[in-house]
């Protein structure tokens, strides 16, 4: 059987535009994490970046600072998190099919 060099460079290409319309379409995920049950939001994209944090005005006096500080940390982590997670599941329901599963294959470094 022959080596279809021209079949691969196809699939390779290929892969390259569904990643490229992944990595555009992943801008537009969005996720929010909270902490404080609720006083501290933050919403981030599909590319870790944070778009928005909310702040309960309760928590805007000067004895509650660290406590601001530390909610802030939680919510942050938890919107990034889940952004990461939904990059992800995009990711791979746009590429599914155009790579073989192989174990230990990370492909984080394309965005997701």
């Amino acid at each position: 059987m022959a080596f279809d060099l021209t079949g691969m460079m196809g699939k390779v290409k290929e892969l390259q535009d569904k990643m490229q319309q992944a990595q555009q379409e992943i801008q537009h995920i969005t996720a929010t994490g909270e902490a404080g049950g609720g006083l501290v939001r933050a919403t981030a994209n599909g590319h870790r970046k944070i778009l928005k944090l909310e702040i309960d005005e309760s928590l805007l006096t000067p004895q509650d600072r660290d406590m601001l500080a530390d909610l802030v940390v939680a919510a942050v982590n938890k919107a990034l998190d889940e952004a990461a997670e939904l990059a992800a599941q995009e990711l791979k329901r746009k590429t599914s099919g155009l790579m073989p599963n192989v174990p230990g294959l990370d492909l984080s470094g394309f965005g997701a």
